[in-house]
C-alpha cells in the first residue's frame, strides 16, 4: 500500500509533464560544478536522491560517469527519465522507494546529490531517517550536496510545506561527521516564472 507521501509524488508526475513541474531544470550547472568540485572520479559511485524526471542523470551520463542510481518515491518519476533514455537507461541503477525508509547498502556511494528532497521532510522523525540512510549509504571520507529552500525561499511547493534552511541549520542537522566545503546561493526560476531562493552546501563525510 503507498503512503500518503508517494500518492502525492505518483500523481505530481503522473499528471504534469517533466518541464512543467516548479523545479524542472534544463542545465543542472551548479548540480554539475559541485560534483566536478568534490574531485571524485568518473567512477566513483553516485547517487540522485529525488532524482526522478531530472535531466541531471543524462548530463553525468554524458560527462562520462559509470557508476550512477537514481532514487525517487515516485516510480512515475523514474519513468519518465527511463523513457527518455531509451537504450542507455540499463546504464542507471534505478531505485523506487521512499529514502525515509530506505536501508542502502554499507558505504555504497562517494557522492549522495539532493536537490529539493530534505526540505520536505518537517517532521525530525523524517530527517533523523534521512540522515541514517545517508550516514550508512554514504562511504567514509565521501560527499553530499544538499539543496533545499533557503531562509528567503518559499513555505511551500508542489502544494506541501516545507523546512527552509541555511548552511549553519544543514550542518545542524547532518552532525560533526560533516564539514561544510562550499555553500552558493541560488535563485532558480520556475517555468511559470516565479523565483524559488535555494541554498546549495557541499559536504564532505569524515574519513574515520
Amino acid at each position: 500500500m503507498s503512503s500518503p507521501r508517494q500518492h502525492h509524488w505518483e500523481n505530481v508526475h503522473s499528471t504534469r509533464q517533466a518541464d512543467e513541474v516548479s523545479w524542472f531544470q534544463d542545465d543542472p550547472t551548479l548540480s554539475l560544478d559541485l560534483i566536478a568540485r568534490s574531485g571524485i572520479s568518473a567512477n566513483a559511485p553516485i547517487i540522485d536522491i529525488g532524482g526522478g524526471a531530472s535531466v541531471l542523470i543524462d548530463r553525468l551520463l554524458g560527462a562520462g560517469h559509470s557508476a550512477l542510481t537514481v532514487l525517487d518515491i515516485a516510480e512515475a518519476g523514474l519513468a519518465v527519465a527511463q523513457k527518455r533514455l531509451g537504450d542507455h537507461d540499463g546504464r542507471v541503477t534505478w531505485i523506487a522507494q521512499d529514502v525515509t525508509a530506505w536501508h542502502p547498502p554499507q558505504d555504497a556511494f562517494a557522492l549522495w546529490h539532493d536537490r529539493a528532497v530534505f526540505h520536505f521532510l518537517i517532521e525530525a522523525a523524517d530527517r533523523a531517517a534521512y540522515v541514517r540512510a545517508l550516514d550508512c549509504g554514504l562511504m567514509p571520507g565521501g560527499f553530499v550536496i544538499l539543496a533545499p529552500f533557503s531562509l528567503t525561499g518559499p513555505e511551500r511547493c508542489s502544494g506541501l510545506p516545507v523546512r527552509r534552511y541555511s548552511a549553519a541549520m544543514l550542518q545542524a542537522e547532518l552532525g560533526a561527521d560533516y564539514e561544510l566545503v562550499n555553500q552558493q546561493p541560488q535563485t532558480h526560476l520556475t517555468p511559470a516564472g516565479n523565483r524559488q531562493d535555494f541554498i546549495w552546501c557541499l559536504f564532505r563525510k569524515s574519513a574515520t
